[in-house]
């Protein structure tokens, strides 16, 4: 239920002059706008005034609409040095990148009603550990929750192995954190029972890319507004990551730019493209792969693809297999590139390939996809024709979650061939990449010990573990988890929840003492038992995960509570202050960690603060995207730490990787695989690295792998999940005023009073045929999930291919529901529902099928499936307090 209203404040203070104001950038979108935070003493009641010299922002109030105005949401009251302190929080109108016109979304708009203020929704954040005694989650101190964990975790790894413990984590929290819980996860405790919040392996997203060479975060924003053509699949940047729509594509759409869009439903962004030229290929769930290479046969069938840049830039067979001698290759990227399956010979092998697929002729494909043919045409053209004067289309070309979560190998093979027959690569306004979905906040502590999993593909190929499946087997004896929502966020999301029921809370082995030893004897006779204790590390207590299933609650502090430091979408490294007193006694990640780690015997977690924890980490930045150590020696050289070196960068922050001249200044990297840059002639200086992808690509030539995207690898799955009588395909996906769970914004009264509940978009034709309007509550439901049981060891290829897998017992049918509001328009494709990907009483994934993409080891959460019916009228329908249903696709 919603609120029952929401009336906003009326009377924002201004900063004084003498406010301190400090540089910072958004927590949410993977943009990462700058942000200004100015702050003043409560005590004394001394604010700003409308005059220029009376307030710190120098303007003169009232101030234009893109002026420095302050929001009720713009302003909060803090804790600062134990003393109440007013904070307003606005978009930096100096910054020169990201968000350069001082814009921002709805999200970041609001992030000052992020922090902790007891008078508002946030006073229910962790302020303590917790312990479960007698069914109850009671607050103890650190280090009596701290030393139960240490014993048992150390108790668990010496009885039942390094694969009994795992770790699911947050990939995004900071450098500072990720780095401490991968060092402590995966170099200390050595397990293979790990991965991150978004996937039950720990493997590469686009597997497609990885394999032909591209970086997932290459271009820069610029390039996206500078190409002539773009095609954007599975992602409305408008909704997800809005300023990188409004201050980069949006002028790139009003200088000429076509767009086209590849998604089952119209929405702002779609609406405004198609308004200014471009185009919707309204695919249905999981077809992507077929139009993709139909469009790429045009192309070629007319002699369109840039033939210079193939010649240049592609790999022939023996150049994709070059340097890795007779040994086996067990390393994903290695066996993909030279199996035969994906491998090719150059271009003309590749051609040949595609001209004998079936799939790949526009009207098949058209067929499979239920579109209309002429888009795959009026694609091929905008994307590769030359114009009249022989010159080539600029053509870049975006993904995202909708696409690669829907087919993981075989969309993101196909989209990579799709790209480099278009010259799509490292030049202004040419560029191939993901849009992103969080910021780049992962920084390695250890590599993963991929020889410690039990998955065996085959040829003698491993894959990472399957954490979900490896607990539904019931091996996982301890499951420590970090700022993820995990049962909620992965596929077959009930079935998932039956299991963590029965390891945990129906497992007779249950605290009912207060002695520490008698927690700490009653916890491992329950992983001894084959039941599973839990510890929980948040910043909010979330069901089921910590409120249900934890033993153990580790209170977390987060943006604005300590230092920290992340990257953006165009790899813009910069500095997050603390500007406020973390509630209670909440600690940093890194800060439980070390602790813990400590605790267990591991060395190496002295750590006095978070400058030091990225001091240490940055020599494992070398080489990556995010490569900033030659900042850390330049601030060294200079008597500074790394933090305040950063921080002088302010909201602009320094894009990674960052080299070091002869001269000892500090060069950006604007975009990688950038083939007109020119590296020092004289090599790098100290410990720069020249990666190859700073003016190359990601193989073992620097050139592309052009690969074959089999739709017979995935077709059998899409074939079986395929709505049979009265289902509809059942998608999800991020609107613009809810961020990931949630977390937040069920703390924001106006959010919640806009989207209180889950809700389905719904076609008016399969809303007719089930009798169901808008503000209706509906059922969606399913008796046929399916959910794989077993980790098999692959002899032939077969063995994996879904078929195969039902016909020999390895997977299970499951049964599923969740309820929503129905939102009937006509921006939805017909056959298709979409909900919001992640509201955690109402889980759009638990209608997913928990089957990985064999390949790649990641779940396909864009292919539900589900019937759904009326239930009655919600209290949304019949007022407008709540809940607009107003269409969506609209510019």
């Amino acid at each position: 239920m919603s609120t029952p209203y929401y009336v906003p404040e009326e009377n924002v203070p201004l900063p004084p002059p003498d406010a301190d104001v400090i540089s910072t950038a958004c927590d949410y979108c993977i943009v990462a706008c700058g942000y200004k935070v100015y702050r003043w003493p409560v005590r004394g009641g001394k604010v700003g005034g409308p005059a220029a010299d009376q307030n710190a922002f120098g303007a003169d109030f009232p101030v234009d609409p893109l002026g420095p105005w302050v929001a009720p949401n713009q302003h909060n009251i803090v804790l600062h040095n134990g003393e109440p302190h007013h904070v307003v929080i606005i978009p930096d109108k100096d910054t020169e990148f990201v968000n350069y016109t001082g814009n921002s979304s709805i999200r970041g708009g609001a992030i000052a009603q992020k922090v902790y203020n007891p008078q508002s929704p946030t006073r229910d954040r962790l302020k303590s550990p917790m312990v479960r005694m007698f069914g109850v989650l009671m607050p103890v101190p650190w280090d009596f929750a701290l030393d139960i964990a240490a014993a048992v975790g150390n108790h668990v790894l010496r009885k039942h192995g390094t694969n009994a413990y795992c770790v699911k984590t947050f990939s995004y929290g900071y450098m500072e954190n990720t780095y401490a819980i991968t060092k402590y996860a995966l170099r200390d405790v050595r397990t293979a029972n790990f991965t991150f919040h978004d996937t039950p392996s720990d493997v590469t997203s686009t597997p497609g890319f990885r394999d032909a060479g591209f970086d997932n975060f290459a271009p820069a924003y610029e390039d996206w507004r500078d190409a002539e053509t773009l095609l954007i699949c599975g992602t409305d940047p408008y909704e997800t990551k809005t300023i990188l729509f409004t201050d980069w594509i949006m002028p790139g759409i009003q200088n000429g730019q076509k767009v086209i869009f590849m998604l089952p439903r119209r929405t702002a962004g779609v609406a405004y493209a198609e308004k200014n030229g471009g185009m919707l290929i309204d695919i249905q769930p999981g077809t992507d792969l077929p139009v993709v290479l139909a469009i790429a046969r045009v192309i070629v069938d007319n002699g369109w693809q840039d033939d210079e840049w193939i010649k240049n830039w592609v790999n022939s067979k023996w150049e994709s297999s070059s340097g890795f001698g007779q040994g086996t290759r067990n390393t994903p990227w290695q066996w993909r590139t030279t199996w035969g399956m994906f491998q090719t010979d150059g271009f003309e092998d590749w051609k040949e390939w595609l001209l004998a697929q079936d799939y790949a002729v526009p009207e098949k494909a058209a067929e499979i996809a239920q579109i209309d043919v002429q888009k795959i045409y009026t694609a091929a053209e905008w994307m590769a024709k030359p114009k009249a004067d022989g010159t080539r289309p600029k053509t870049s070309i975006m993904i995202e979650k909708g696409f690669y979560w829907s087919n993981n190998t075989g969309n993101t093979q196909a989209i990579s061939s799709l790209g480099i027959i278009c010259g799509c690569g490292g030049r202004p306004g040419q560029v191939i990449a993901r849009a992103g979905g969080h910021q780049r906040g992962g920084l390695r502590g250890g590599s993963y010990p991929r020889n410690k999993s039990p998955e065996k593909l085959p040829g003698r190929r491993r894959r990472a573990m399957d954490v979900d499946r490896y607990l539904m087997s019931g091996h996982t004896r301890l499951a420590h988890v970090i700022g993820t929502t995990w049962v909620q966020a992965m596929c077959g999301t009930q079935s998932l929840q039956s299991k963590f029921d029965e390891l945990t809370t129906r497992n007779p082995h249950q605290v009912t003492s207060f002695d520490k030893a008698d927690i700490i004897d009653t916890l491992k006779k329950r992983a001894d038992s084959g039941g599973m204790v839990v510890w929980d590390q948040d910043i909010y207590l979330v069901d089921p995960i910590g409120a249900r299933y934890a033993d153990i609650v580790f209170p977390a502090a987060g943006w604005g509570e300590e230092t920290f430091t992340r990257a953006n979408g165009e790899r813009r490294i910069r500095l997050y202050p603390k500007f406020y007193d973390a509630p209670g006694s909440a600690k940093p990640d890194w800060w439980i960690i070390a602790n813990l780690a400590r605790r267990m015997g591991f060395q190496g977690y002295d750590w006095r603060d978070s400058n030091e924890v990225l001091e240490e980490g940055s020599r494992y930045s070398r080489g990556s995207r995010k490569d900033f150590h030659m900042v850390k020696i330049a601030a060294h050289r200079e008597g500074k730490t790394l933090h305040q070196k950063l921080g002088e960068y302010g909201t602009n922050g320094i894009q990674g990787p960052v080299l070091m001249l002869a001269d000892g200044s500090l060069e950006e990297t604007k975009r990688l695989h950038d083939i007109n840059r020119v590296l020092p002639e004289t090599g790098p200086v100290g410990g720069t690295v020249f990666n190859k992808k700073l003016t190359h690509f990601n193989t073992q030539t620097g050139k592309c792998n052009l690969q074959k995207a089999p739709w017979n690898l995935f077709s059998s799955y899409w074939e079986w999940m395929k709505p049979r009588e009265g289902e509809l395909w059942t998608t999800s996906g991020r609107i613009n005023e809810r961020w990931q769970s949630g977390y937040d914004d069920r703390r924001r009264p106006y959010i919640v009073q806009r989207w209180p509940e889950n809700w389905i978009e719904l076609h008016p034709d399969d809303a007719a045929e089930r009798g169901i309007e808008s503000g209706d509550y509906v059922m969606i439901y399913s008796d046929r999930i399916p959910v794989q049981t077993d980790t098999i060891v692959g002899v032939e290829a077969a063995d994996f291919d879904f078929e195969t897998l039902l016909r020999n017992g390895h997977i299970e049918l499951t049964r599923a529901a969740v309820t929503g509001v129905a939102i009937v328009t006509p921006a939805i494709k017909k056959g298709v529902g979409f909900m919001d990907f992640l509201h955690t009483s109402q889980p759009a994934n638990a209608l997913t099928g928990r089957v990985v993409d064999w390949i790649s080891g990641n779940y396909n959460y864009k292919m539900g499936v589900g019937k759904v019916k009326r239930l009655g009228e919600s209290p949304y329908k019949h007022q407008f307090r709540s809940m607009s249903f107003a269409r969506r696709d609209i510019a």
